[in-house]
């Protein structure tokens, strides 16, 4: 039996994005939560319960306060102590901001779609389930191999996540 439970809350962006071609035009559209095909993918299976809550598939440019409202309801109302927000990057540091709740909340998400082979996908989810099951109660943001409170993290223009 496992040891944790990890409630992860799926809200769009470029993790979850796949590439579709129609007849003359070529587009990028939300697809389903990347983080189910990701957490497949762990053999022989992963050391935790979870679940896979979508609330809304957007790319985090088109995100307002109303959703940011739902996904910090989603994150209170998550059963267990631990959730995993995956969100596009451009505006995932603003909706952290705006989170608080008792739990362990760590958000993560992908400069490229999971979809892709050269994403980095599975390595934020990755990174976000260690970080969960490890820090304590606060709003975290997990992105290309480092683990920041919300309120000490920003995006550079060239995409990276720095500390402040």
């Amino acid at each position: 039996m496992a040891d944790e439970y990890i409630h992860f809350v799926t809200t769009g962006g470029t993790i979850d994005k796949d590439y579709l071609t129609h007849k003359g035009t070529r587009n990028f559209t939300i697809d389903d939560p990347a983080v189910e095909r990701i957490l497949e993918t762990i053999a022989p299976e992963p050391n935790f319960d979870y679940a896979v809550e979508s609330i809304m598939k957007k790319d985090s440019l088109d995100a307002d306060d109303d959703d940011r409202e739902r996904i910090r309801e989603a994150c209170r109302e998550a059963p267990g102590e631990n959730v995993v927000v995956t969100h596009g990057s451009d505006t995932m540091i603003e909706t952290a901001r705006q989170l608080d709740c008792d739990k362990t909340v760590v958000l993560t998400g992908a400069a490229r779609p999971q979809r892709m082979t050269d994403s980095d996908a599975a390595f934020n989810v990755g990174m976000a389930v260690g970080a969960v099951q490890s820090l304590d109660t606060g709003v975290y943001v997990a992105m290309s191999g480092s683990v920041y409170e919300h309120d000490e993290v920003e995006k550079r223009e060239d995409g990276q996540f720095v500390s402040r």
